[in-house]
């Protein structure tokens, strides 16, 4: 972003301000960090709940009679298998296998989806759409359509009742439906990236504050508190969930990043197949790892991995887990080093730091 460059407001800014957001620039948007601090407000998404604004998300509406046959074509997950009222995780892909970007698809009708994607990659995914653009198929940018909330926790769907009247266990994860939410009408989806329970509101940016802070009365009593994007990425982070600018990229292919659930080879040709069909066969060269500092310090994004006095990769993410009481992180590294309780060293400044490798996610809730 250019000094010129004004950043973006969600439909909650004023609302973050009255709630004592601390607000920074990210991805173009003015967002809050944090409120009553990045601690907090994780703890209370894995005890009870958080409310996030996630307004800045982008949303493209592909629809028309050949919309699933693009989707195919663009992404490795099978849209075939998404009936109205289903998500998926998915990707888009180059010929070369690797990231554009990652999204959620959204079948809002036969012939009808929702895309949503990275705020700082929205601009870049939609041209990478348009540009492949067939007849048969309309793609529009709706992302000044909607205001986005994401209410996450155990407690989430025992608040979220008290605004509906639809049922919302028969929601189950990845579906969605449309309903009223405190008298507005809102698509209310069973998704999140904290690695707990929880919903994200797609409302008018009209809807958005009314709703938010119908949220916080009816939450606050069972401990709802709003959360911002620190809390948001150590949650991530605990879930071992992948983000774009860290763990995936144009360099990585969902095979590095572990996600191969999202590739179905079996479906057809897209974007890319040719070179994870290749991958699958060959094998990996590296695969993304979890670690736990063993001494003191963190490893943060881009330091050095090191083995054998060697530097064997970089960190893609790191920070302190407030779950765990313990500095983790994520990197790629050479096969041979991946097996839990591998010894490593991360270059904190000027000091080689132990860690050792563990299981991926570093936490994972209860049924």
């Amino acid at each position: 972003m250019t000094p010129e460059t004004v950043p973006q407001k969600t439909p909650l800014h004023e609302s973050h301000l009255r709630a004592g957001g601390k607000l920074v620039d990210f991805a173009g948007w003015h967002l809050p960090v944090r409120y009553s601090g990045v601690m907090e407000e994780h703890r209370a998404v894995r005890t009870a709940a958080g409310l996030f604004d996630v307004s800045h998300m982008g949303e493209f509406k592909v629809s028309g009679p050949g919309a699933e046959e693009l989707l195919q074509q663009l992404t490795p997950n099978d849209v075939s298998k998404l009936t109205p009222g289903r998500i998926h995780y998915s990707g888009l892909l180059t010929e070369a296998g690797t990231y554009v970007d990652d999204l959620l698809v959204y079948r809002l009708a036969e012939q009808e989806f929702l895309l949503v994607v990275n705020a700082a990659n929205a601009e870049k995914d939609f041209g990478w759409i348009d540009d492949r653009l067939r007849r048969g198929v309309n793609l529009q940018n709706v992302s000044a359509d909607y205001g986005l909330l994401a209410l996450q926790g155990p407690r989430a769907q025992e608040i979220l009742t008290e605004l509906t009247a639809i049922d919302l266990a028969q929601i189950r994860y990845y579906r969605f439906e449309i309903a009223e939410v405190a008298g507005h009408r809102a698509i209310v989806s069973r998704t999140g990236y904290t690695g707990e329970d929880g919903f994200e509101l797609y409302l008018s940016p009209a809807s958005a504050p009314a709703v938010w802070d119908r949220l916080l009365e009816v939450g606050g009593p069972e401990g709802l508190v709003p959360a911002g994007l620190g809390a948001r990425d150590t949650l991530r982070l605990e879930a071992a969930m992948a983000l774009y600018g860290h763990e995936i990229d144009d360099t990585t292919t969902p095979l590095d990043a572990g996600l191969s659930w999202v590739v179905k080879l079996g479906k057809g040709d897209f974007l890319g197949r040719d070179v994870l069909v290749a991958q699958k066969e060959n094998g990996l060269e590296q695969k993304l790892v979890g670690f736990e500092m063993v001494g003191r310090g963190i490893g943060r994004q881009g330091y050095e991995v090191l083995s054998g006095g060697e530097i064997v990769g970089r960190v893609t993410s790191g920070s302190f887990s407030p779950s765990l009481g313990k500095a983790i992180g994520m990197a790629y590294l050479p096969l041979a080093l991946t097996d839990p309780g591998t010894e490593i060293q991360i270059q904190v400044r000027k000091n080689a730091v132990p860690a050792i490798i563990v299981s991926l996610p570093f936490y994972k809730r209860g049924k």
